[in-house]
């Protein structure tokens, strides 16, 4: 199945293409498009693989679902276009990265820029009906995701994987901690950034972490 995504990710999963699941998967998002509102933007869907090949990845963290409100979702997890205001954990997030490393929160939400060093900002599924949070779980873009996720873990060495958040956390079976760095805590959505993920101190030790391996940093 041809399927329009960076080179890399295509050598890297192009048996995940063929399979019974994925052609299913293709033929209910193509449906879901043409007949209801969905986020992202169809074109957007693989920005998280385009902007940060799998040759590239430093720094995995991932998301559940999509931005479900309109002009947020554009294929990066917890990232928002420019102008759009920051959705409550990504201002979390910018405040820790403030206490961590003593940056200012950025004048906008766009995470491309952290995808263009390496940090690869996948969601688990990766399209959303608009205003129905969690409406395409379980049509198979787990099972791929998955899939991405376990490529990474084989083929890459000295990742480091940022998992927040239980649903995250469930992933690291997925993962060979072996060879790579897991950092758990939990969501930094605001039920939950104060039981842990304030004072995390994840971007100073992925940091840490990539510098010791001989690795550019991050700059967050």
């Amino acid at each position: 199945m041809e399927v329009k995504i960076e080179k890399s990710w295509k050598r890297g999963l192009n048996r995940v293409f063929e399979q019974e699941y994925f052609k299913n998967l293709v033929t209910f998002v193509k449906d879901e498009y043409a007949t209801t509102n969905v986020y992202p933007p169809g074109k957007e869907i693989f920005t998280a693989f385009n902007h940060c090949s799998l040759d590239a990845v430093k720094v995995v963290i991932l998301g559940q679902d999509p931005y479900h409100g309109p002009g947020q979702a554009h294929g990066l997890s917890f990232s928002v276009k420019p102008g759009v205001p920051y959705p409550p954990s990504l201002q979390n997030i910018f405040k820790e990265i403030e206490s961590d490393l003593g940056k200012p929160l950025p004048a906008t939400g766009d995470l491309t820029r952290w995808a263009d060093q390496g940090v690869f900002l996948l969601n688990a599924t990766l399209t959303v009906r608009a205003y129905q949070a969690g409406s395409h779980q379980k049509k198979g873009w787990e099972e791929f995701t998955d899939e991405v996720i376990r490529t990474v873990s084989d083929t890459r060495d000295h990742v480091v994987f940022l998992l927040w958040g239980s649903y995250a956390q469930k992933k690291t079976v997925l993962i060979d901690a072996k060879k790579h760095l897991v950092l758990k805590a939990p969501h930094p959505s605001p039920l939950s950034s104060y039981r842990g993920f304030f004072g995390c101190r994840h971007f100073s030790k992925a940091n840490e972490y990539l510098e010791a391996k001989g690795l550019e940093p991050i700059n967050w």
